[in-house]
C-alpha cells in the first residue's frame, strides 16, 4: 500500500498481505486463468475481511497498474494471429475481480479501479457518503495488500 498509517480522514480496521509466512502458491480462482493478478486480489481481500466484518455499504478500490501477464499474453496472441480465449476479455478488467469480491462478501458500495491513490479515493468515497467503509486492494506484480478503512475524525 502507498501508506499503511491511519490518517485523520481514515482509520484502518483490518489489513492483509500476500505473501505472508507459509505462502508459496497463489490459490487458483475459478474463472481466471494464466495470471495471478485476480487470484492475488481475491486472497488478500478474503484475508482482510475475515479480520473485520465489513458493512453492506463497503466500497472497493482496486489500485494497480493492471494485469501485465494477461496483457502480454493477449498482445502476443494478436501478434501471432491466434484466437484469444473469452476469459481474457473478462479478466482484463480489474473491476471483474472486485465484482466477485463484492458478491462473495455482500458489499454494495461503489467499485473503483485506479492506478494510484487508493487511499485518496477511499477518503473521497467515504467523505461523499457513497460508502461507510472501503476495501482497498493493491496489486503490484506478485505481491498484494488489502486494507479495510472507515472514516476517522472528519471534523
Amino acid at each position: 500500500m502507498s501508506q499503511l498509517v491511519e490518517t485523520p480522514e481514515l482509520v484502518v480496521l483490518a489489513e492483509a498481505h500476500w505473501p505472508e509466512p507459509g505462502d508459496d502458491v497463489v490459490p487458483a480462482l475459478p474463472g481466471f486463468v494464466l495470471s495471478t493478478f485476480n487470484p492475488l486480489a481475491a486472497v488478500v481481500a478474503d484475508r482482510c475481511l475475515q479480520h473485520h466484518q465489513p458493512s453492506e455499504a463497503t466500497g472497493i478500490v482496486i489500485e494497480s497498474s493492471g494485469d501485465h501477464v494477461s496483457a502480454a499474453h493477449v498482445r502476443q496472441a494478436v501478434a501471432d494471429g491466434k484466437r484469444i480465449g473469452p476469459l481474457f476479455f473478462f479478466q482484463s478488467v480489474p473491476n471483474s475481480v472486485a465484482g466477485l469480491i463484492a458478491a462473495k462478501w455482500n458489499l454494495r458500495g461503489p467499485v473503483v479501479a485506479v492506478t494510484d491513490g487508493g487511499l485518496d479515493e477511499a477518503a473521497l468515497l467515504i467523505g461523499d457518503g457513497d460508502a461507510d467503509q472501503v476495501l482497498i486492494v493493491q496489486i503490484t506484480g506478485v505481491q498484494a495488500a488489502a486494507l479495510l478503512v472507515s472514516g476517522g475524525d472528519l471534523t
